[in-house]
């Protein structure tokens, strides 16, 4: 995404910033955040909020035998659009995809997430009036769909009790809070919040909402907003699934902050700035929701705008991995001084065009590449020990990938 005027998308069609950027046609790099402080009493409450476990190098996850279901995100608008959400299977030994089929009846759904226990899938429907859809698993029922009350939502989470979809709109700057019934339908919304300060960050018109995700310790939800330059944190009442704003991050100006990815030890985080080529460690203070961003370092890809799409990290803490789109590979990190610094290794080609989204399979064994202009998913082993990626297979193929959600 460019950093100047931003084209828009009627209900007829158009682009949104966020499509048309997607339309377009190592040195060591270290950096170190000061450990966010010790926990401590909560006033209101007069509790100790307990500090985050740290991560630890135990077994590495039971492997999975036997084929698993992937689902992908796509757009259903525009030249080579796909259909709907797309599925298939994978082999959780060689990564291997095969199969596919198509959910109909979601517009745009250009992010998924599913439910704690499995049983649903949720897709944006990423468009002028914002929805969050609901899908039954494994039979593929759509259950219905809920506006977000904002544009163009392209990420959404579930909270980790299950009861509350999370979901982020871009066009408008603003996060969304929906209830989750014991079905896994989705109920009206009981909160919308429109990030309208500060102001916007230099070449936007306006705040951008890009992520909204739970915090590891449960106790926090955050933000990251592109346009403002702003990572915002608050507090959900899990009664009346309301938010309230708690403390605010300022990343650099212009950087374009869009996805964030804690560690598991879930006292650090790491940010990719889309706008302005970087990536930051941050430190979480889980006893407040405070992140303290530190300084922007390298993705590894040279001059220009590579537009770093997002991390992923490995179980055991010891890697992280970043989607370059504009560069098309993938940037390896190892991760030191307990989560606290990135060390840049080296990035390695992504064997697709434009990696907009990058999953780890559940057991980590696996990463799955969504490449948006390819139109295809790359799978690559992931050695915890080393962090090496080894791509395996053929790409498979899958219109305007934009999402990729191994289960």
């Amino acid at each position: 995404m460019s950093s100047g005027a931003e084209p828009s998308r009627g209900p007829g069609g158009g682009w949104s910033r966020r499509r048309f950027v997607g339309a377009l046609a190592g040195a060591a790099a270290i950096t170190t955040v000061p450990a966010p402080a010790r926990p401590r009493s909560d006033a209101s409450t007069g509790t100790t909020t307990p500090k985050a476990p740290a991560a630890s190098p135990a077994a590495p996850p039971a492997k999975r035998s036997g084929p698993r279901p992937l689902y992908l995100g796509t757009y259903t608008s525009g030249e080579g659009a796909g259909k709907g959400i797309g599925f298939a299977t994978y082999d959780a030994e060689s990564g291997a995809v095969t199969g596919g089929g198509v959910v109909t009846g979601v517009a745009n759904p250009s992010f998924l997430a599913v439910h704690p226990d499995g049983r649903t899938l949720y897709a944006v429907d990423e468009q002028d009036a914002g929805a969050v859809t609901a899908v039954r698993l494994p039979g593929h029922e759509v259950l219905g769909s809920r506006a977000t009350g904002g544009a163009g939502p392209c990420h959404l989470s579930v909270h980790p009790g299950g009861r509350w979809l999370l979901s982020a709109n871009y066009s408008s700057g603003s996060v969304a809070v929906h209830p989750l019934d014991a079905s896994g339908a989705i109920g009206e919304r009981t909160d919308l919040v429109t990030h309208s300060s500060p102001a916007p960050g230099p070449g936007q018109q306006g705040p951008h909402a890009h992520q909204f995700v739970t915090s590891p310790d449960g106790g926090r939800l955050l933000a990251v907003d592109l346009g403002t330059d702003t990572v915002y944190t608050y507090r959900l009442d899990e009664t009346e699934g309301t938010l309230t704003e708690v403390s605010r991050a300022a990343a650099k100006s212009g950087a374009g902050p869009r996805h964030l990815t804690f560690h598991p030890g879930g006292r650090y985080a790491y940010l990719a700035n889309e706008v302005d080529n970087t990536v930051t460690v941050c430190g979480y203070d889980p006893a407040d929701g405070r992140l303290t961003i530190g300084e922007p370092q390298s993705t590894g890809t040279g001059s220009g705008t590579s537009y770093p799409a997002q991390f992923v990290v490995t179980a055991n803490g010891a890697y992280a991995f970043l989607a370059n789109r504009g560069h098309n590979s993938l940037t390896r990190y190892a991760i030191e001084a307990d989560g606290a610094r990135l060390r840049l290794l080296d990035t390695v080609p992504v064997g697709g065009d434009f990696p907009r989204h990058i999953a780890l399979s559940p057991d980590g064994r696996l990463l799955f590449a969504a490449n948006q202009r390819s139109g295809t998913v790359t799978v690559f082993q992931v050695d915890d020990t080393s962090g090496e990626l080894r791509r395996v297979g053929e790409p498979f193929a899958s219109p305007v990938a934009v999402c990729a959600l191994p289960l």
